[in-house]
């Protein structure tokens, strides 16, 4: 196995990528070459204003079976080895690599970063590696050697919805009392006098107006109003943009008299719907506009035979309400034992 170390994303193929991650055991909107590509040229919206880029790739036979798309940068005073996409607005991340060389190809980067002083320093901190990656079992092999001292340990909640074949039987399936105020909130908003509409965003000559709308909604939540920085905002802007483009975008909006109520940021990715992010507006809270588009969202998951409805990082209370089972994305640090 021949690894080679990258400093520009402009140094590996596209297609030869997003292949590979086809083939690999967590297969994420977040790890693809355009994702990994457009959060890097912002810097994760500013999280991470000096970085050095540390992609490495691993070939077999002249094919390539693994990328470990890493970033030395400093935190709280330590130089670190993380994930590109860490840590704040990537949900799930890890190694790219064919299943079947996973242990190899994780334990010839560990041994690279021991011996490769002048790329890369002697701690790493991963995030969001799904709690089934198969990189864990590797970790856990690795730690029972001389070299490293490895902490795994669980970082976020990620819940999500295993769909059912239609709407009624995927309620049968929630909570009976929830099950009762999804009904009663949808029919209060179907059966209004008022116009309540939903879609979902498609023509891209409306999309900068589309994002504006999204984001003025995402900051009339105190917290989101923070967090969307001049940088996060840009970063989210580029985000929806790229994934408009690949075709992974499910931007949207129920609107009441024809004006925006509540807008989802979500990504239509292999099978699966992905909860990026969401905003509502206080002036409709009668119709409780965020209940009645989730819903809304879960049919047409439904509808148009998605797997799965993934809420990603965060154990909101609402998220369980609508029937989703609890998983975890997880944290490892490794530390480098002295000689």
């Amino acid at each position: 196995m021949k690894l080679e170390i990258l400093s520009q994303f402009d140094k590996i193929n596209e297609q030869e990528w997003d292949d590979l991650l086809s083939q690999s055991a967590v297969n994420v909107p977040f790890l693809t070459f355009g994702y990994q590509r457009t959060w890097w040229e912002h810097n994760g919206g500013g999280e991470w204003p000096q970085a050095e880029l540390r992609i490495i790739t691993a070939m077999q036979d002249k094919e390539l079976v693994g990328i470990a798309p890493l970033f030395v940068s400093t935190r709280n005073g330590k130089a670190e080895i993380h994930f590109v996409g860490s840590i704040e607005i990537s949900d799930y991340l890890d190694f790219i690599v064919l299943p079947q060389f996973t242990l190899e190809f994780i334990s010839s980067l560990f041994q690279l970063i021991k011996e490769d002083k002048a790329h890369f320093p002697g701690a790493i901190q991963l995030f969001n590696i799904p709690e089934s990656s198969p990189s864990l079992e590797v970790f856990r092999e690795i730690n029972k050697g001389d070299d490293w001292s490895i902490e795994i340990e669980r970082a976020y909640h990620t819940p999500e919805i295993a769909l059912s074949d239609n709407w009624d039987t995927y309620l049968a399936g929630v909570d009976k009392k929830q099950r009762h105020e999804i009904r009663r909130k949808l029919r209060r908003a179907t059966e209004s006098d008022d116009d309540v509409k939903w879609y979902i965003v498609s023509d891209k000559r409306s999309l900068e107006q589309e994002i504006a709308d999204f984001l003025s909604l995402m900051e009339i939540d105190d917290k989101k109003k923070q967090f969307l920085t001049d940088a996060m905002r840009m970063q989210i802007n580029a985000i929806i943009h790229w994934a408009f483009d690949a075709g992974y975008l499910q931007l949207s909006f129920l609107t009441i008299n024809e004006e925006k109520a509540a807008g989802y940021l979500c990504f239509d990715y292999e099978g699966k719907i992905y909860v990026y992010n969401s905003g509502f507006s206080y002036d409709y809270q009668y119709y409780s506009p965020g209940w009645v588009l989730l819903s809304f969202l879960i049919q047409h998951a439904i509808e148009t035979r998605k797997s799965h409805f993934d809420f990603l990082r965060g154990d909101e209370n609402y998220k369980y309400k609508f029937g989703a089972i609890d998983s975890f994305v997880m944290k490892v640090k490794a530390e480098l034992n002295h000689d």
